[in-house]
């Protein structure tokens, strides 16, 4: 509450909340029903309006079928994650370990990276930031 800050704005948030509470005190004790009902009828467009804002931007949240795909892309990345691991530890048992055959290995292995190109010959001004 930064608005806080400043002592003037605080002496009129705290009268804004005592008369909020002398309001409430007053209508509870002329009508509580009619109070009750009004806060009754004020959560209940509280509520409505939250399914209806969830209702309206439900599309950035995935549906069903989306997180029905996405559980079948798992298990399929699991399956094949296992059956690597099953094929390595299966090639270390039947091959004795050599430095020449670590060596090798580790020239085989691909890197997964890929290059951006960019605008690398051109130089950035920067007088003018």
């Amino acid at each position: 509450m930064a608005f806080l800050k400043n002592r003037k704005s605080l002496y009129i948030f705290g009268a804004l909340i005592l008369l909020a509470m002398i309001g409430l005190g007053s209508q509870l004790i002329k009508d509580p029903a009619g109070l009750f009902r009004g806060i009754a009828i004020m959560a209940f467009v509280g509520v409505v309006i939250y399914f209806v804002v969830q209702k309206l931007s439900g599309s950035s949240s995935p549906n069903k079928s989306e997180r029905k795909a996405f559980a079948q892309a798992a298990k399929k990345s699991k399956k094949r994650f296992k059956n690597k691991e099953n094929q390595t530890s299966s090639n270390r048992r039947s091959k004795p370990v050599t430095l020449t055959s670590i060596k090798k290995s580790k020239r085989n292995t691909s890197v997964h990276l890929t290059v951006i190109e960019g605008k690398k010959g051109k130089k950035k001004n920067r007088a003018s930031l």
